[in-house]
């Protein structure tokens, strides 16, 4: 077996219709989460959720576009380079700009255990 994988984003498996690709699965990635967010300008389905059961802290790199994260209603302007860490209680949104967005979204509870959501791996799956 290879000490590494390389993957290309665009070949990732995704959910919601490309929305989400399922990095850290592809990946093999077991002590974190990771995913490549693509929305599309005018996306709305984004939603805005915490992580407070999971104590799961996120980080979003824009790595395309630009985004406004709405983190416990403070708006957040980020673009290309930007990376903004959210605390697990948080509630955020990530809102594409004009041209969409695409983000690296990293995260994992400090302390514990990464538990990849079954919500991840079977979907890629359907």
């Amino acid at each position: 077996m290879s000490p590494f994988t390389l993957k290309q984003i665009d070949e990732l498996d995704s959910i919601n219709h490309g929305a989400v690709k399922l990095a850290g699965d592809e990946l093999g990635v077991q002590s974190f989460g990771l995913q490549v967010l693509d929305l599309p300008a005018g996306f709305a389905d984004y939603p805005e959720h915490d992580h407070a059961h999971d104590r799961q802290e996120e980080v979003y790199v824009v790595l395309a576009g630009a985004a406004r994260l709405v983190v416990d209603g403070e708006q957040i302007q980020a673009g290309v380079g930007s990376l903004v860490r959210v605390d697990p209680a948080a509630t955020r949104k990530l809102v594409p700009g004009p041209e969409g967005v695409r983000v690296l979204a990293i995260g994992c509870a400090p302390g514990g255990d990464y538990e990849r959501p079954d919500v991840f791996r079977v979907a890629a799956k359907a």
